[in-house]
């Protein structure tokens, strides 16, 4: 009986997690109210907060599952590099399968805003789990570094070229293209990684 629950329970969290990422990609992150993440999924409030205390909170348990998804990719192909060129390779196009899913950019980036307000939200967001992290970054491309320059800031950089592209690819500025991208963030990757701290 109580398995039968525990799978009750997972399945109801499943159908309110998918519900809840369908509208968030439909009517974004603020607009979506959890009376219509549980109407859309054929629940009751209460299920919801069964499982979530809050609508952040289901955001980034969807925000973890996606990284997860995303990371699986990236860490098969990275697995074979033998130079930061290659690494950076594929690196580079695991954030293009992200830039590729738009939808999802738009409410991540909505997301992140809303969280900067809030310095607990934003302090979670900042975690490996949530995000393109600095300390994972460092894992991936630490090993090819050679000179003084922390890996992380590598990482740091590279991901704060991949958050503003992103911000010009979604406005449709049309000033900056993918190859634009690439260019830069390996550029900046092979310059760094070689520098020779004095």
């Amino acid at each position: 009986m109580a398995r039968k629950q525990q799978e009750k329970s997972l399945q109801t969290q499943r159908e309110l997690l998918d519900s809840a990422e369908r509208l968030f990609s439909a009517k974004g992150f603020v607009a979506t109210t959890v009376a219509e993440i549980t109407a859309d999924a054929g629940y009751a409030k209460g299920n919801f907060y069964r499982h979530w205390q809050s609508k952040d909170e289901i955001m980034l348990e969807i925000i973890a599952r996606k990284m997860q998804s995303y990371r699986r990719m990236r860490d098969q192909a990275v697995r074979d590099a033998r130079t930061l060129e290659e690494v950076m390779g594929h690196i580079l196009d695991f954030l293009e399968t992200m830039i590729d899913d738009r939808n999802w950019c738009t409410v991540f980036l909505e997301f992140t805003i809303h969280a900067s307000r809030n310095e607990e939200l934003r302090g979670q967001l900042n975690q490996s789990l949530y995000r393109l992290s600095n300390d994972i970054f460092e894992d991936i491309v630490g090993p090819f570094v050679r000179g003084g320059y922390p890996a992380s800031k590598i990482g740091a950089l590279n991901t704060a070229l991949f958050e503003g592209f992103l911000i010009h690819s979604l406005l449709g500025t049309g000033t900056i293209d993918r190859a634009d991208f690439r260019r830069a963030a390996m550029r900046l990757a092979l310059a760094n990684a070689s520098e020779i701290s004095e």
